[in-house]
């Protein structure tokens, strides 16, 4: 690391300045000569957690990795404007950076917008947000070509090219996010996207009033909390989100279930959960959890495990992952105030897109 830890990554009773050091530390270990920041080395990189992963260093003022987690994404994207679900890296019989996944996952191709515009709050370069602006815009562009009737996004693009005609919540409503974070830099750039706009506003409705547009992934508690991390749902509507899946989800002491009818907490879902409560007012709840995962979950050289079968009283998997070390990251920024992360994830200044009546 090259700078001291920035005040924003301290939290009482979650990180104190040597071990938000340790943290960050863990996610550069990781990130490869190329930029590429992969779940940890033997496995593989998907686009979405290299950019959260991206993200949590700029939080950390390490801009130069950073920016190189970004220009791996301008380097490896494909003509149409998408991304492959998984690059290898250090995994046996395929070469570093080798496709291992050719399908094409749209949320995971959208979260481009959201990583380039936080890094260019954090930074304040316009070069580079000049530089990588065509690979957001063919970013978004893919992503608004597999739009549903009624406003979903298909979730998956398969190695064939065929698009399913289904749509995910969760994935729905990250690609909401990206959608306003791509119309912001569009705005910063004077670069007008009506398509953008349109998708957003239409996209925003179904996910806020048309559940049954979406896969039923009513067990996974991503689909409980990603409308309020996502942007969709703010004020009372978020709160009473909130608090209908509590206690389906959250185990006391511990941190939040991945699947509601299993015993297995999980460091990620922990995470976004909080940086959810933080954009709705709930900052004492989001620290509880932050702390609970701080017992079970962290290693000793600041690095995450992905989750804990508490019945058993077990680490499973036995992986220690990037994206679960940045999200932790991102939560504790957004708590701290840092600017960057509070307008990303706050969402309030981000453009609403076209505004859709609740007519269809």
């Amino acid at each position: 690391m090259t700078a001291a830890v920035p005040e924003v990554l301290l939290l009482d009773g979650v990180l104190d300045a040597e071990q938000a050091a340790g943290t960050v530390r863990s996610i550069l270990a990781e990130q490869q000569p190329d930029g590429a920041i992969p779940w940890f080395r033997g496995h593989h990189l998907d686009p979405w957690d290299h950019t959260e992963a991206a993200m949590a260093l700029d939080t950390a003022g390490e801009h130069a990795a950073a920016e190189a987690a970004y220009r791996w994404l301008a380097a490896r994207q494909n003509p149409d404007g998408s991304w492959y679900a998984a690059y290898a890296y250090g995994l046996p019989d395929h070469a570093d950076g080798a496709v291992c996944n050719a399908a094409k996952e749209t949320n995971f191709c959208a979260y481009v917008a959201v990583g380039v515009w936080h890094h260019h709050l954090s930074t304040g370069d316009d070069t580079f947000l000049e530089w990588i602006w065509p690979t957001v815009r063919r970013a978004l562009d893919f992503i608004v070509a597999q739009r549903l009737p009624g406003g979903p996004i298909a979730w998956r693009v398969d190695e064939h090219g065929t698009a399913t005609d289904e749509a995910l919540l969760t994935g729905s409503s990250s690609i909401l996010h990206a959608l306003r974070c791509g119309l912001a830099v569009a705005d910063y750039l004077e670069e007008p996207q009506p398509d953008w706009e349109l998708a957003a506003g239409r996209l925003r409705h179904a996910v806020t009033h048309h559940p049954e547009r979406f896969l039923d992934k009513d067990r996974f508690s991503m689909d409980w909390y990603y409308p309020v991390l996502g942007t969709a749902l703010r004020g009372p509507a978020a709160l009473e989100r909130i608090a209908g899946g509590w206690d389906r989800f959250v185990v006391p002491g511990l941190g939040v279930r991945c699947v509601s009818d299993r015993p297995w907490v999980t460091g990620g879902e922990s995470a976004e959960l909080a940086m959810a409560l933080w954009a709705v007012g709930e900052s004492d709840r989001a620290v509880d959890i932050l702390r609970w995962i701080q017992k079970h979950l962290r290693h000793a050289d600041g690095s995450y495990w992905t989750g804990y079968v508490f019945e058993d009283d077990a680490i499973w998997p036995e992986e220690r992952t990037t994206w679960t070390a940045g999200a932790l990251l991102l939560a504790v920024a957004a708590l701290g105030g840092d600017p960057a992360t509070v307008a990303v994830f706050g969402g309030e200044e981000l453009p609403a897109g076209l505004v859709v009546q609740d007519c269809c």
